[in-house]
């Protein structure tokens, strides 16, 4: 009897992501739902590692605000798979619940996440194409109330899109056998092109801007200054007004890489092996984070000549300090080429 069980189980699983056999073992939807909850439990708490690690001191923006949006969404869900999970069968509203719900909320979550990568980045770089100039810590209150109403609006259409488009998720029942052991999971493409042309662009700046580079990192002096490490460059460029774009590139450059090489070698990894990631892990708050110091550092050189640094902060970044990249080139005396001129605040 457990023979023939196991071979009817393994023609239901066929085609599944998730449920799948691994050496001749099958995994039922107890095992791959408690697997979920722990992928979720530790999606969660990486989300809140990043949100206390990073500084608070800052100027809102629409990113940080998904950002945080983005982590409630994932303690709620978490929160409801270990309910659903813990007591398996019961009635909500009229509605039974069963554990293979927690499969159909994975797979919601999922299709809602991965079509939003393309609408944050296009906010989110729209809002620093907007804001960047301005040096006021806080944003007005007109501001803030504009971010929360984009943000409701942008979770609300994107879930009534997934709800409602045919065909963009597979329904569980618990009634239907068949669908018990069937739970695929989305995997958004929106994600692999905004690496890769995030992944193009720098590799085409770190070539374009090489012997620069290598001058200015050599001068690297490491020091610490209010307890943060700190990169001293005392190296001053060689330049004429209009290379000045060019070393700013190369500036913003090495602040970026000092702090997101590592991801930006996990994210080089990622494409070139074309791992296949499903889109509710995908999306998380360092992945954000690591688009969103790319967002600044465009936007910062795009709008490099409307940038006015004062004496009050100009913080926008919660884990790169762009402010130094606009300390003045000693270009015009050269007796002024002893003095320090950036420094690269990096975690």
């Amino acid at each position: 009897m457990s023979t023939a069980s196991e071979k009817m189980a393994a023609i239901f699983c066929e085609n599944c992501s998730f449920l799948h056999l691994q050496h001749g073992r099958i995994f039922f939807v107890s095992e791959a739902n408690g697997a979920l909850v722990l992928i979720m439990l530790g999606k969660v708490l990486l989300n809140l590692y990043v949100l206390r690690v990073r500084k608070q001191t800052l100027r809102e923006s629409f990113m940080s605000c998904f950002c945080i949006s983005l982590a409630f969404f994932d303690l709620v869900l978490l929160v409801t798979m270990a309910f659903i999970s813990y007591f398996q069968n019961f009635m909500l509203l009229g509605i039974h619940v069963t554990e293979y719900h927690i499969c159909l909320l994975a797979q919601i979550t999922a299709l809602t996440y991965g079509i939003l990568h393309y609408p944050v980045c296009f906010l989110a770089g729209l809002d620093y194409y907007i804001t960047i100039t301005q040096t006021s810590e806080y944003p007005n209150r007109c501001w803030r109330l504009l971010y929360a109403i984009v943000l409701l609006f942008i979770w609300i259409l994107a879930l009534c899109y997934v709800l409602n488009f045919p065909g963009s998720f597979v329904g569980l029942d618990a009634n239907n056998y068949i669908s018990v052991y069937q739970c695929p999971f989305y995997i958004s493409s929106q994600s692999y092109w905004l690496s890769l042309g995030m992944l193009f662009i720098i590799c085409l700046v770190l070539v374009l801007r090489w012997s620069d580079i290598v001058d200015m990192v050599q001068s690297i002096k490491l020091t610490y200054f209010e307890r943060e490490t700190v990169l001293f460059f005392p190296y001053v460029l060689e330049c004429s007004p209009k290379d000045h774009a060019k070393h700013l590139l190369t500036r913003l450059l090495i602040c970026f890489m000092g702090t997101w090489a590592p991801f930006f070698f996990l994210q080089t990894l990622v494409v070139l092996l074309g791992a296949q990631i499903p889109a509710y892990i995908e999306m998380n708050v360092p992945w954000l984070y690591f688009v969103n110091s790319f967002l600044i550092a465009i936007t910062c050189w795009v709008r490099r000549q409307h940038i006015e640094l004062k004496e009050e902060p100009w913080d926008v970044d919660p884990f790169v300090s762009w402010k130094f990249c606009f300390v003045p080139f000693s270009c015009q005396d050269v007796n002024e080429a002893q003095k320090p001129v950036t420094e690269i605040v990096v975690y």
